[in-house]
């Protein structure tokens, strides 16, 4: 029997990318995100707020939420966020909130227009203030494939 080697950051991010193009497919904005702990998927999600009149749900919220739900506990301090994109304040926040110790992203926000993210706002800073820093992690080879979902995504609505 062949054992299977255990997934890595890259591997959990292309699956978080994966879930962005799911997201584009259904009319929402392109960001995917999943949970993992203990090295096993628990949750993923899609940022669909506009569909659902919400503006809160993003992608990392909306799998927080679940998670929390499935968990049936608000302290995931023993998870990794997986994110296409540089989470904004919000999704920041909610992480913060959710003892959430890492987060690992695709793309960073300088590489998308300033309107995704509604001001020129320093994640890092913020970060380094807050009382518990989150551990953010950009894989910048991850960036260009989570960047593409982007730019199809942008150009779509330009036709």
């Amino acid at each position: 029997m062949l054992k299977q080697e255990p997934m890595e950051n890259k591997d959990f991010l292309q699956l978080a990318i994966d879930k962005s193009k799911t997201s584009v497919t259904v009319g929402a904005f392109p960001v995917g995100a999943i949970i993992v702990q203990n090295g096993k998927i628990v949750a993923s999600a899609i940022s669909n707020g506009k569909q659902l009149k919400d503006p809160t749900s993003h992608a990392e919220v909306a799998v927080i939420r679940e998670v929390c739900q499935k968990l049936q506990n608000r302290d995931l301090k023993d998870v990794i966020l997986y994110s296409s994109l540089e989470p904004c304040l919000m999704c920041y926040a909610a992480s913060f909130w959710a003892s959430i110790p890492k987060i690992v992203y695709a793309c960073s926000r300088q590489r998308v227009s300033i309107i995704h993210y509604e001001g020129d706002h320093h994640l890092n800073e913020i970060n380094q203030a807050s009382r518990h820093p989150i551990e953010l992690v950009h894989i910048k080879e991850m960036e260009e494939s989570a960047l593409k979902v982007i730019e199809d995504w942008e150009s779509s609505l330009k036709k």
